[in-house]
């Protein structure tokens, strides 16, 4: 683990509760969205991983408020998040194969994602969850894209999805570059996120604009 510097409260405070708020919007929108679109948002293994992350310390491995109390807003928003994905996951598979058996890709993705998470933190003997989380969030902000070239459509998705989730990580990346500068690893990570949040939103942006709609007034 690298050497933790002093950030001042105030600033970590704001840091961290403007993420709450931001990814809790990107939550609430995906939500929305499916519901409207009659599909899932956030694709499934990304899904499986941050369910497991807030998990693990909310209830297992508790952070110290007020984090513990953004990672209890952010589980029950992931449950309205994995119904709908159950609910609708079956037809957003990309092979006959996948969709007859999906009950079982769904509890292996999950599974295998909890393990992933689970393993990863004690590994590092990371108990703040930081590398556990910047590297699931890079696999969704890859999936992210990913989804949209396969789906090649805007189904489940909006602009303003992309942006909260690009800023409500944005925000913390200050935050744990501020305490951690010299962690290689952690510096790869946010900058590859950001980038691949940006590609995320510049595709959409060009995809609803094509389709004839005004990727503003998309919620």
């Amino acid at each position: 683990m690298t050497t933790s510097l002093a950030v001042d409260p105030t600033l970590s405070l704001a840091l961290k509760i403007g993420s709450g708020i931001l990814w809790t919007m990107a939550y609430i929108l995906i939500f929305r969205r499916g519901l409207k679109d009659r599909t899932y948002g956030m694709p499934l293994a990304a899904l499986a991983a941050n369910f497991a992350w807030e998990a693990i310390f909310s209830f297992l491995l508790p952070h110290k408020p007020p984090q513990l109390y953004i990672d209890r807003v952010w589980f029950l928003f992931d449950v309205g998040l994995v119904w709908q994905a159950l609910r609708y996951g079956r037809a957003e598979m990309p092979h006959p194969w996948l969709a007859r058996r999906f009950p079982w890709v769904a509890s292996a993705t999950f599974l295998c994602a909890f393990t992933a998470v689970w393993t990863t933190t004690q590994q590092f003997e990371d108990w703040n969850g930081m590398y556990a989380a910047f590297g699931q969030n890079l696999m969704m902000s890859v999936l992210f894209v990913a989804m949209l070239l396969r789906r090649d459509d805007i189904r489940g998705q909006s602009l303003w999805i992309g942006i909260t989730k690009m800023a409500g990580t944005v925000l913390p990346s200050l935050l744990f570059y501020l305490k951690y500068p010299d962690a290689p690893l952690l510096n790869f990570l946010y900058v590859a996120i950001f980038l691949f949040d940006l590609l995320y939103c510049i595709l959409l942006y060009k995809k609803i604009r094509s389709m004839g709609n005004n990727p503003w007034k998309r919620l």
